[in-house]
């Protein structure tokens, strides 16, 4: 009771920590008895505080404030975003109707279902280096129809183009 009172800092739990050890020490005890015992009750003493310790630390998911009764702003779509998602969306959608059946299938079953190389090529009998060829001539496609080019650069590769390209006027 010594070493607890000395260890542990909150003087009210020291009653039952040494319930708890001597639980620990019966239990073990049953199975073999200890070759030191007094080792043993210490040892014992130091890794049930330290589990203590490390459950006091452990935040629970069920704590966290409840965020759906707070009636906080929602940044809303503002309309212009959302004309301009639809336009975008019916471009692609047009250019993935106007792509032969069977580069829509295989762009569908790489990009939509998420099958691999190979098990698009056996679902559509095809070889592999033709799924490799429609997947590119598609997604070169879509990428026109969506980005209006077919690289679409990054914004520091347009500032290099526009610094090396003369003025078209």
């Amino acid at each position: 009771m010594r070493y607890l009172n000395r260890v542990w800092r909150n003087s009210s739990d020291v009653s039952d920590l040494r319930q708890d050890i001597y639980v620990r020490v019966y239990e073990s005890a049953r199975v073999s008895r200890p070759a030191a015992p007094k080792a043993f009750l210490f040892t014992t003493a130091r890794n049930l505080m330290t589990d203590r310790l490390r459950h006091s630390r452990v935040v629970l998911i069920d704590s966290r404030p409840d965020f759906e009764g707070l009636e906080a702003l929602v940044d809303e779509i503002s309309p212009e975003r959302r004309v301009s998602a639809r336009q975008e969306l019916f471009n692609l959608a047009r250019a993935l109707d106007s792509l032969s059946d069977k580069c829509r299938s295989v762009i569908w079953l790489r990009r939509v279902e998420g099958l691999s190389q190979r098990q698009t090529a056996q679902r559509l009998g095809l070889q592999e280096g033709a799924v490799e060829s429609q997947l590119a001539r598609g997604v070169q496609a879509l990428t026109v129809a969506v980005f209006g080019t077919a690289n679409p650069a990054s914004p520091q590769q347009s500032r290099k183009r526009a610094r090396h390209e003369p003025d078209q006027q």
